[in-house]
């Protein structure tokens, strides 16, 4: 299966080290990121998972919720929790998935369908599942980033990328390198009569390019 932004995530059911979780349940009404992982015990993906633990007021913010996925099972990951937490110096409060079956990695198109998990194999067999994917409360796809395994992610563009989805449920768009606080963007469907009386004064930067305070 490809997914593609605006397309509904898979309704999968999964163990985790936390239990049994149906994802589009487990999502509810909140948007919900998921942050996937080649293998437990992975020096990238440990800095990774502190940095998600570390941000656990940031995620409650913004009415999110995180949810790991690694193609190794349950114990490892309550094990590989313990490294997580004594890293990042947070608890990592999160569940992570026990992909072993490649089921999950599979639906989100991280790995192709015939891939399968060999004898003594390492973080290089499955080294695509690095992948993260946020998801609005429609449990629809609304990003999507892949990183290799020597790239460590960058949480705060996560954060602002969330943060510019957020936003733009209120019918507006953001320009490059947008932090929150700063003036958006009218979409170009938006009549200049229509813009004045939905958000007041704006900006006409070009015909196609106009810019105002962000809606509160």
């Amino acid at each position: 299966m490809s997914l593609r932004i605006n397309d509904t995530v898979p309704n999968f059911t999964a163990e985790t080290d936390q239990g049994t979780i149906t994802f589009h349940d487990w999502i509810g009404d909140s948007w919900a990121i998921l942050f996937s992982h080649p293998k437990d015990f992975t020096p990238v993906c440990t800095t990774e998972f502190s940095a998600v633990a570390q941000l656990a007021d940031e995620w409650a913010k913004r009415n999110t919720k995180v949810l790991g996925v690694s193609v190794d099972g349950v114990e490892d990951h309550k094990k590989w929790k313990n490294d997580i937490e004594s890293y990042g110096g947070a608890k990592a409060g999160f569940p992570i998935i026990a992909d072993e079956g490649l089921e999950v990695s599979k639906q989100f198109d991280m790995l192709p369908a015939e891939a399968y998990l060999p004898d003594g194999r390492t973080p290089a067999d499955s080294a695509t599942v690095r992948s993260v994917f946020i998801i609005g409360p429609d449990k629809q796809l609304k990003l999507s980033m892949t990183y290799p395994m020597t790239v460590g992610r960058n949480f705060a563009e996560i954060l602002r990328a969330l943060d510019g989805l957020q936003m733009s449920t209120k019918g507006v768009a953001t320009p490059a390198n947008w932090e929150v606080g700063q003036d958006v963007i009218i979409p170009p469907a938006v009549s200049n009569e229509d813009a004045t009386a939905k958000f007041g004064e704006f900006e006409t930067v070009f015909p196609y390019l106009r810019k105002t305070k962000a809606p509160s």
